[in-house]
């Protein structure tokens, strides 16, 4: 059981996008600070103690400098001597006579030397301690030339500077002096320092910590209300529930301008299959009930009775066709509303397309007269797929033949504004009544409904022709007056050559 609970544990836990940001951000932040503390600390300690053991070579240096005057080895009465401010006041050794006025006289440089940190001890040849500031009596642990380290004396660290001293008018060694600075106060500063940087972490990741929620908080919005919007589509696809484009122009303006209307194109091919398949039952009810019935009298009785058979054959054979031809166009229509997956950059030559279209009819319908007139000068692209521009023209062409009346002529004109391409197509037939041009482009619908299944429509045409105008951006509409004929014009973009 508790192997069992300890994987649910895991397969239910769950850190958010918000979470994520926060704990990123504190993390970046305390690495940053963790980086730039320990450079800061190692850098200022370096500077310390740097700074120390150039102050601990200018004070040998002068200890030195001092006691070289003499020209005796150095003892007490000379080295308190020569350490005073006003030696060169007496310029020679001491006697017995000035050893205590010399010892009054080790004011400030004395005073200087005996400093907390600093220990200052001087030897004779022998390495005897004849003089220190402090009651330390260290042994001398140094060698015949200056010497300047860190180490531990009496369980102190600190550094440890020595140097044999030389007369500087003889030439002879006349001792040894030995500096201890006591690097205790450094190792107070890393304390407070490392102090420092741990309340300065503690301090920089609650501040990162908040400003990384907050700011999780601001931009993660957007993605929540992405989440928003699509569990309320999951719930109801047919939601009009979208992405709210935000003022600013960044990446998630961009993102919810791409949701919406790929959110836009699904419901849309929803919406299309839906009337699809609401369309085809309803249109092929018709056809199946006729066949149906057909196919009922011949079982009973009609089998055995030629003229019924051959009626009823004939019959169910017309409305088969008709069923191939509604799936078609149905087909045909369905694939107009997909064609910015598949043709939405292509383009086609006007002129040439026109006129192949029109020369096929004029061939195919050699009792009509068609009337072409072309005021374009030079070939034109235009933005549709060819194959689709021939199909909007061969059903309104094909319209046009079938409701001609007496009057059997068609007029095809062409002309190019700055952006489009304009087409008109205009018959003398039946025309359209004003009440009918409204709904002469929606699906199924006929003018006249006898007629037109009598001349073999699905009232599917205008509407497959309308649905591939405006995929590709362009216009359709018509005039009509009925008993005198109707004229479709389109508007379609032209490509235009940069």
């Amino acid at each position: 059981m508790n192997k069992e609970s300890n994987k649910l544990a895991k397969v239910h836990f769950h850190l958010s996008m918000s979470g994520k940001w926060t704990l990123l951000t504190s993390l970046f932040v305390l690495i940053c600070v963790i980086v730039f503390s320990s450079v800061t600390y190692q850098k200022s300690i370096d500077t310390l103690i740097e700074v120390e053991r150039e102050n601990i070579n200018a004070t040998i240096d002068d200890v030195a400098n001092r006691l070289k005057i003499s020209n005796n080895e150095l003892s007490i009465r000379n080295t308190a001597y020569y350490l005073s401010d006003e030696h060169s006041v007496l310029g020679s050794d001491p006697t017995e006579r000035t050893l205590e006025a010399n010892l009054i006289r080790l004011n400030s440089f004395i005073s200087e030397l005996s400093q907390p940190e600093l220990s200052v001890s001087v030897y004779n040849t022998e390495q005897h301690l004849v003089f220190e500031t402090k009651n330390t009596k260290h042994a001398y642990y140094g060698s015949e030339k200056r010497e300047v380290s860190q180490k531990i004396v009496d369980g102190k660290t600190g550094f440890l500077a020595t140097e044999p001293v030389y007369s500087k008018e003889k030439g002879e060694k006349i001792g040894y002096i030995q500096l201890f600075y006591d690097l205790s106060q450094v190792d107070s500063v890393k304390n407070n320092l490392i102090r420092l940087m741990f309340w300065l972490s503690l301090i920089s990741i609650i501040v990162s910590a908040l400003f990384g929620l907050a700011l999780s908080h601001y931009f993660m919005r957007p993605l929540k209300k992405i989440t928003e919007v699509i569990n309320e589509i999951k719930t109801d696809p047919q939601t009009e529930a979208r992405m709210p484009v935000e003022e600013m122009k960044d990446e998630f303006a961009d993102l919810a301008i791409i949701f919406n209307d790929m959110m836009d194109r699904m419901q849309r091919f929803i919406e299309q299959q839906q009337q699809f398949v609401g369309d085809v039952s309803h249109e092929l009810r018709t056809p199946v009930a006729v066949i149906e019935g057909h196919l009922k009298l011949l079982n009973r009785w009609g089998k055995d009775d030629p003229e019924i058979l051959e009626e009823s054959l004939g019959a169910s054979l017309q409305e088969i066709s008709r069923m191939k031809s509604l799936v078609q166009e149905m087909l045909d229509l369905s694939r107009a509303g997909q064609i910015d997956l598949h043709h939405k950059h292509d383009v086609s030559n006007a002129k040439e397309v026109i006129h192949q279209v029109y020369n096929n009819f004029v061939m195919l319908y050699p009792d009509f007269k068609f009337v072409l007139d072309d005021d374009i000068l030079e070939e034109k692209e235009v933005k549709i797929y060819r194959n689709h521009l021939e199909q909007i023209l061969i059903i309104i062409l094909d319209n046009a033949v079938k409701y001609s009346m007496n009057r059997k002529e068609v007029l095809l004109s062409i002309s190019t504004t700055y952006d489009y391409l304009e087409i008109a197509i205009q018959d003398y037939g039946e025309g359209i009544s004003e009440a009918d041009l409204e709904q002469v482009f929606n699906r199924f619908y006929r003018v006249d409904k006898a007629r037109s299944r009598h001349k073999g429509g699905n009232g599917l045409g205008l509407s497959i022709a309308k649905q591939l105008v405006e995929t590709y951006d362009g216009k359709i509409k018509v005039e009509s007056v009925l008993e005198k004929g109707s004229t479709f014009r389109i508007s379609l973009p032209l490509a235009n050559k940069e």
